[in-house]
This record gives C-alpha cells, structure tokens and sequence, in this order.
C-alpha cells in the first residue's frame, strides 16, 4: 500500500476531525435555512442579507474554517473518500452504442428547446402554461444525459477547450 493511501485509509484520530467534519456539513446544509429566514418576521433588508451569506457566504466561510481545523490529512480522508464514491458510482468509460445515442438525443434535445422557446414558444406544446415545470424537465434530462453518454464523452468535451488536442477518427 502506497504511504499516500496508508494515510487517507484512517480517518485522523482527537478532536479536531469531526469537529472540522460536523463545522463542513452545518456550511454545507446553511442554504437550507433560507426558507425559515424569509418566513420569519425580520425586516426585508435583513431578510435579504442573512438569505444571501446563507446561500453564498456561510458554505464557503465554513469550509475554509473546516479544513483549517481538520488539517491537512483530514481534508485529504474526506476528499480521497468523495473521489472513491464517485469513481464507484460514476459513469463508465466505455458504454454501449445504443446507450450512446439514447445520451446524444438526450443532450441535443434541452439545447434545441432552450435555443427554440424564447424565439417560438408556441411550438412547443404546453409550454406557456408549464414554462417552470418544462425548464426544470429539460435541465434534468441534460444533466442526465452527461452521465449516460459515460467518460469517454467528458473526454472529448474537454478537447474542446484544449487547443492542441487533435481528431482521430476510427477508420
């Protein structure tokens, strides 16, 4: 076993890990609250600023604070920890040719309505009547469909952006 494993296998031992752990997840679940802060009896400015630290100024705070507490070797656990659960349950690499196009379809379809509805949204039926719902559906499928088409797709989406990266077609 590698000395980097080795050292991520065990969580750190004393105190300052799961206090660090428990000061990462209340930073992380603070977005959570906003509700309760705008149901509350609070001035409106109040209200704003205490709903805009919870969704953008509290998680970040709080995970500085988190990984300062815990150190080095603790961040280190919990993040080879997060990429091992998402190697695990990722896409794979390689996937089927069926699976393939069914993930293709489902990525060019939310584009083409989300290019399609404000230019025509009579076209699209129900769409007047059902904007959020229809929205949030095509988001759903788009994301959806990143994990269908698996690894190798991620790959030639970050070709993209790479200047130097070239075109091998199979022959």
């Amino acid at each position: 076993m590698e000395q980097k494993e080795m050292a991520t296998a065990q969580p750190p031992r004393g105190w300052r890990f799961p206090v660090g752990l428990a000061i990462l997840i209340v930073g992380f679940i603070s977005p959570v609250f906003i509700p309760l802060v705008t149901a509350s009896s609070l001035s409106t400015a109040w209200k704003t600023a205490l709903s805009g630290l919870l969704a953008a100024g509290i998680p970040e705070i709080f995970s500085v604070v988190a990984i300062a507490i815990m150190g080095k070797s603790g961040f280190n656990y919990i993040k080879g920890r997060l990429f091992a659960f998402l190697r695990k349950h990722g896409p794979p690499d390689v996937v089927s040719r069926t699976r393939y196009h069914v993930g293709l379809v489902m990525f060019a379809l939310p584009l083409l309505f989300g290019w399609l509805a404000p230019y025509a949204p009579h076209l699209i039926p129900g769409y007047a009547a059902h904007r959020l719902a229809v929205n949030l559906l095509g988001d759903i499928v788009f994301v959806s469909s990143l994990f269908i088409l698996g690894g190798d797709f991620w790959d030639k989406v970050r070709a993209l952006f790479t200047h130097e990266a070239r075109v091998h077609m199979p022959a």
